[in-house]
């Protein structure tokens, strides 16, 4: 303001020329003379630090205390940074308060008054320290160099502020009525694009953000709502969202746990199987070796007492041998003789040959080793029949840790058994009952399935067979034909064991005749689904009856059991799921 006073005295004074000097001298001596006293001028800066407020000293752009102030033709002041930037981005140079337009770009001057008053204002005002936007985070859309974090987003505007640029919205009073909410990143995307209006609305039959334009076209008749109620539905379904993932995420959890559980069994296990078999292998060299060591001891022996009787023959027929060559010699000689007197002497002694063994009874037996060849492998079967009967053992007490809860289920059992109440055991009734046809029960087989059944994994049980005379147990897939007469193979989907006639055997196209080494009381079946292998037991004795290896399973298994007819009393006693002996 002094500035252009101190102008337009100069402009006056070069106007009048010829005018009075003295009058001309008087007048600016009196105006600047009120200027340059440093004193008043300081009284005046201080006054006005002090009646001034900061948002009389800022920049209507940057809104911030005049850094470099410059004034335009129209009389209004901004930072020079703040208005070059302003016109670099502009078409048209006008001035941003009253948006006057220049034919050119303006020539700006510094308003030095402004200058030395923002100067002395400046260290006074305490400027907020307020964050610099970091990644993630909202930034200022008003801010120039370095961006501050937003505070706010104006709906109406659609444009972030930090807390300096927010001051107008607290402010002034029309933009008090704007909607502030928290930051939000890319808020053209809450317009719509066809009708360039806020998107508030939500239509409930296409699931979409609508403007208040497109209710009246595109979403005529459908349900509308405010964003806030839609809203608020939509988070009472995310509440209901959220609780199923999280079962979801604990069942997995639960599984994932599981099997880590069993990889770490399995590892131990494995850890047992590598322990136990070398303990056999060792055992078993340690068997060969003795009997080898053994073997070759006998037979060194025999071959020494063999070599020792034929050198003492050998011996005695060379003495033969030159007792008769010294005959032949004189025989020889005798031959050759014309003395009738002494060949008759001499001859009369040659009567009597000496008296030599009959050498055709004698002979010598090579050694033999066939015995004690016989002799060792007995021994080492025995051994090895030992060492496997500990290994199957341990075997058993691995494969006990699989034991599954099954019971038998009615619906297929054939009408002439009974089953116990806890679906435990099962025998011939010797009555056929009248049961509703189920195409799941056997006829005329007298069989029985479990309700589990098995699709994966390994499982394990037990069945208790004493005082029977017949029976069959093992495992069934669920396609298996349950009417008329049953083949009981593996092609047919059944791998099972029967007793019979004293007899033991696992069904196949061509039986499998097995050992029975004492009456079998409890019969334990193990079946690994995955491996395809079915392993049976006898528990008492704690040995291995039979293996099906190479089975190939594609479909549910169950535990299948038949007591078998009660023979007259003779086979009355039922068929037993009995639980596993943890003693054992």
């Amino acid at each position: 303001m002094f500035r252009k006073r101190k102008l337009l005295f100069i402009e006056t004074k070069a106007s009048r020329r010829g005018g009075s000097s003295l009058f001309l001298e008087k007048k600016e001596n009196t105006f600047w003379s009120k200027l340059t006293d440093r004193q008043k001028l300081q009284q005046g800066m201080a006054s006005a630090k002090t009646s001034w407020s900061e948002d009389h000293l800022s920049c209507s752009i940057c809104l911030e205390v005049f850094n470099s102030p410059v004034t335009t033709p129209c009389g209004h002041n901004f930072c020079r940074t703040c208005i070059t930037k302003f016109w670099d981005d502009q078409v048209q140079y006008k001035c941003p308060v009253c948006n006057k337009l220049f034919n050119t770009r303006p020539d700006l001057r510094v308003n030095t008054l402004l200058s030395e008053m923002a100067a002395q204002i400046r260290p006074s005002v305490r400027v907020k320290e307020q964050p610099c936007v970091e990644p993630a985070e909202v930034p200022c859309d008003v801010c120039t160099g370095t961006q501050l974090k937003a505070v706010k987003s104006c709906l109406v505007c659609l444009i972030s502020y930090c807390h300096t640029h927010l001051e107008p919205h607290q402010r002034v009073a029309g933009l008090k009525r704007h909607e502030l909410v928290e930051p939000m990143d890319r808020l053209e995307d809450r317009m719509c694009m066809k009708h360039n209006r806020l998107l508030d609305l939500f239509c409930q039959t296409d699931q979409v953000c609508v403007c208040l334009f497109c209710t009246e076209t595109d979403h005529k008749s459908h349900p509308v709502v405010f964003l806030k109620e839609e809203y608020e539905v939509k988070t009472a379904q995310l509440g209901k969202i959220e609780s199923e993932v999280q079962q979801m995420i604990q069942e997995r959890m639960q599984k994932m746990n599981k099997i880590k559980d069993i990889v770490k069994r399995s590892k131990a296990d494995a850890d047992r199987e590598i322990d136990d078999v070398l303990q056999v292998l060792t055992a078993l060299m340690s068997c060969i070796e003795k009997w080898r060591d053994d073997y070759n001891q006998t037979v060194k022996e025999k071959l020494k007492s063999t070599e020792k009787q034929a050198e003492g023959l050998i011996k005695e027929l060379e003495q033969e041998i030159e007792d008769l060559t010294n005959i032949s010699s004189e025989v020889n000689q005798l031959t050759h003789t014309e003395d009738h007197l002494h060949f008759l002497q001499t001859f009369r002694s040659l009567k009597n040959p000496p008296h030599t063994r009959d050498w055709t009874t004698v002979e010598v037996c090579p050694p033999s080793s066939v015995g004690t060849l016989r002799r060792s492998l007995d021994q080492l079967e025995k051994t090895l029949n030992m060492e496997m009967k500990k290994l199957s053992d341990a075997e058993l007490k691995r494969f006990q840790q699989y034991e599954v809860d099954v019971t038998l289920d009615p619906d297929t059992a054939h009408p002439n058994l009974i089953v116990s109440e806890d679906g435990k055991q099962v025998y011939d009734g010797g009555v056929e009952k009248e049961l509703p046809d189920n195409p799941k029960r056997f006829t005329p087989c007298i069989c029985v399935l479990t309700k589990q059944s098995f699709s994966s994994g390994r499982f394990y049980f037990e069945v208790q067979v004493k005082d029977k005379t017949t029976w069959c147990l093992g495992v069934a897939r669920e396609s298996i034909n349950r009417k008329g007469y049953i083949t009981c193979t593996p092609e047919k989907g059944f791998w099972i064991i029967t007793f019979s006639n004293d007899k033991l055997v696992f069904r196949d196209t061509l039986d499998t005749r097995l050992p029975l080494r004492d009456e079998l009381q409890r019969v334990g079946v193990f079946v690994d689904y995955d491996e395809g292998l079915v392993y049976f037991y006898d528990v008492e004795a704690r040995v291995h009856i039979y293996s099906a290896t190479g089975c190939t399973f594609s479909e549910p298994l169950y535990p299948f059991l038949s007591p078998c007819l009660h023979s007259g009393g003779k086979n009355s006693a039922p068929l037993i799921i009995s639980p596993v002996n943890q003693t054992d």
